[in-house]
């Protein structure tokens, strides 16, 4: 029942907009921009990058530019690219050593602006989003004029509820246009989101929530996916017990289910009829908040980055059109959340700002079957297709039959995006999905890069592609390899640790309200680059392979999280004193999580307190961080002064015990021994225990995300 009613909310939203008199849309405001004393024409990084992919030699001549004049390369880009309401004065201002970032300073303009008004003046009825309902079969196309009057509607709501510049707003709502209104309302008023991947804990809300001081929260009643319902307003009911700054709780209907209405609560559509479809953009500066995103560090509080409005547009859109080959009328599909940057850059931001129509993907790879994103594919006649390397294994192991199954020819490029995607899925996912003749881009990006960072294309008009590799570097982006002494590793067959040494517009600002954190993570590795915190090999060519994480920070199904973030969720419990987890491969989700826990309990006890540690980590942070494993030990093997030797875990977990390195600094050697004796009794009773089995996997593939 519910399944059938869920468009008919859309329905009445749509038919209330498309009732009111058609918005007037201002005249665009395009005051030039001066390009900086290094520019050589109006347009000739513009017109030169956006013939990148096409013209022979073009590659090369243009990554020395970026890389020798970046306010010659990217200021008549920022001028051309974005409608500006002041122009900016200077191109960059930017220092690692103290981690000045700044971009386009003394410009002013609005970011909704430039992902709706100039596209509304050109062509109102063109689509923006076309969103793919969890129902199989289901879409709703949604026109940039419907979008930019929901968005007004839903900026002047806040306004009624006294948001104002620089307030926060928290998102917890499922992939929908009404998630993507709410981000662009907020942009339009100069409020800052923080959105909030919908699979998190109340617990999890809550700490985002506090964190950033956010005065009101969206939501939903309810969100759908895989054919089940996800309770989103009882656990934003949870969370807003815990935080005081919240003065409001929007809540829209994804489904008719009716739920308690507390005194915060109001009904975000009968707030939005009631408001006029027009709301004046505040023009904002160049470097003023655009949104907060939590990402997880190497310590077990998740950090908020802070991203800005010019620079962050103008990269996410160039490596938008670039990377993917984007052309005008190209139907464009990322399924990932928006709770993740890969949703910000490559469904709202980049996407919109060029104008293209972006699919929305609400449901997940393998509902009602394993040919969901082919039957999608031939439907909407999708030409490029970003998904998660996790995705690509999990739908690996049903066959190519459900691919085969569907028409497939209108794809042009296919992306990976979160993870390095391994060979195996690498191949499958160009011969048997692309055909062979799909050009493939491995992506290598993060949340703190703001958008793809290296990826085979552009380039050289039929250069190569290397199976599993990122290989090219943006323009731009300037990468080198440090060795453990942190000298600069020269040549090709090095590896080591990825840094970049030169600033780049899409980067995060900061840490929201800790910039100090922001040098010590960032910055302070590798004095005067910014450390990434992956590892990677660089070949002949000069091409670059990323290994993965150097940190404590694993990446389960293209969720990053810190191992401490784990820890400290297990740590509360009465019974355990101490717990170590670490990453470890598993063949779909590309890494897991194993947890040794030393208990205060009885053996008798000790199952009961690991299934109350895996509802503990559910609760505290979200059903994918539970660990896959949790092996009950005596002690854990420790230095003299007391740390954890983890790396000594993990060889034990991954079969490398006979070469165990240095273990000369541990308190007790005889400690591997009893270790490895549990781990092998622990593995003898695993079932299935590479799978993880394909339930728990499917409920984790909510983000292909960087």
């Amino acid at each position: 029942m519910a399944g059938r009613s869920l468009g008919r909310g859309v329905g009445r939203l749509l038919r209330s907009l498309r009732g009111r008199s058609e918005q007037q849309v201002r005249p665009l405001r395009l005051a030039s921009a001066p390009s900086g004393p290094a520019s050589r024409g109006p347009s000739s990084a513009a017109a030169a990058a956006a013939a990148a992919a096409a013209q022979p030699g073009s590659y090369s001549a243009l990554s020395a530019r970026a890389a020798r004049e970046p306010a010659a390369f990217w200021g008549p880009l920022a001028r051309d690219t974005l409608v500006w309401d002041t122009p900016y004065h200077t191109v960059w201002d930017c220092d690692f050593s103290s981690g000045k970032i700044g971009w386009f300073l003394g410009g002013q303009l609005n970011v909704s602006v430039n992902c709706l008004d100039q596209h509304v003046q050109k062509s109102p009825e063109s689509i923006a989003l076309i969103w793919e309902q969890d129902e199989p079969g289901t879409e709703v196309r949604i026109t940039y004029r419907e979008l930019l009057e929901t968005t007004c509607r839903l900026a002047n709501t806040l306004k009624r509820h006294e948001v104002r510049r620089g307030d926060r707003v928290a998102i917890y709502m499922p992939v929908s246009p009404l998630a993507v209104a709410a981000m662009l309302a907020c942009a339009r008023i100069g409020a800052v989101h923080t959105v909030v991947f919908a699979g998190f804990s109340a617990e999890s809300l809550a700490g985002r929530i506090n964190d950033a001081k956010c005065k009101v929260v969206i939501t939903v009643n309810q969100g759908l996916r895989g054919g089940r319902v996800m309770e989103l307003k009882k656990t934003v009911d949870k969370a807003v017990r815990l935080c005081p700054t919240v003065s409001r709780v929007l809540v829209a209907h994804r489904t008719d289910s009716k739920v308690t209405m507390g005194e915060l609560d109001v009904s975000l559509e009968q707030e939005m009829a009631k408001e006029d479809p027009e709301c004046a953009p505040e023009s904002m500066g160049s470097e003023d908040m655009l949104f907060l995103l939590y990402t997880s560090g190497s310590t077990g509080t998740p950090k908020g980055l802070v991203h800005t409005q010019a620079g962050y547009l103008l990269y996410a859109a160039v490596t938008h059109k670039l990377v993917f080959d984007y052309k005008p009328g190209d139907i464009f599909s990322c399924v990932a959340d928006i709770g993740w940057i890969t949703g910000h850059s490559y469904i709202v931001y980049g996407p919109l700002c060029n104008g293209a129509t972006s699919v929305l993907f609400e449901s997940t790879p393998v509902y009602p079957d394993a040919g969901r994103y082919w039957e999608m594919v031939q439907r909407l006649q999708i030409n490029q297709f970003y998904c998660a390397p996790t995705a690509v294994r999990l739908l690996l192991k049903y066959g190519d039959t459900w691919v085969k199954k569907y028409d497939r020819s209108s794809l042009r490029t296919l992306g990976s995006v979160g993870e390095p995607i391994n060979h195996e899925a690498w191949e499958w996912l160009h011969n048997v999905v692309g055909d062979g003749r799909c050009t493939l881009v491995d992506t290598w990006w993060q949340t703190e890069t703001g958008g793809i960072c290296i990826a085979p294309r552009p380039s050289e008009e039929g250069a190569e592609i290397i199976p599993s590799m990122a290989m090219r570097p943006f323009f731009g982006i300037v990468p080198v390899i440090m060795d453990e002494k942190g000298s600069v590793l020269e040549g090709d067959n090095v590896s080591g640790a990825l840094c970049i040494s030169q600033a780049w517009p899409g980067m995060a600002r900061t840490i929201y309200g800790n910039h100090p954190r922001f040098m010590d993570a960032y910055f302070m590795a590798y004095p005067g680059y910014y450390f990434s915190g992956d590892g990677a090999h660089r070949i002949k060519g000069g091409y670059y392979q990323i290994t993965g994480r150097m940190d404590d920070v694993i990446n389960i199904s293209g969720h990053r999280i810190g191992t401490a973030e784990i820890e400290d969720a297990m740590a509360d419990h009465p019974s355990v004193p101490e717990t170590a987890v670490i990453g470890y491969p598993h063949d779909i989700k590309g890494e897991a999580a194993f947890a040794f826990v030393v208990l205060k309990v009885e053996p008798d006890d000790s199952d009961m307190v690991v299934e109350e540690l895996r509802s503990a980590v559910a609760t505290k942070i979200a059903k994918y961080a539970v660990p896959d494993q949790i092996l009950v030990v005596k002690r854990l093997p420790k230095t003299r002064s007391g740390k954890v030797m983890r790396r000594l875990l993990r060889k034990i977990v991954t079969g490398e015990t006979q070469d165990l390195g240095d273990t000369t600094t541990l308190e007790d050697p005889s400690v591997i021994m009893e270790i490895l004796s549990a781990y092998q009794k622990h593995k003898d009773k695993w079932p299935n225990s590479e799978s993880g089995g394909h339930a728990s996997t499917c409920e984790s593939l909510s983000k292909p995300s960087a």
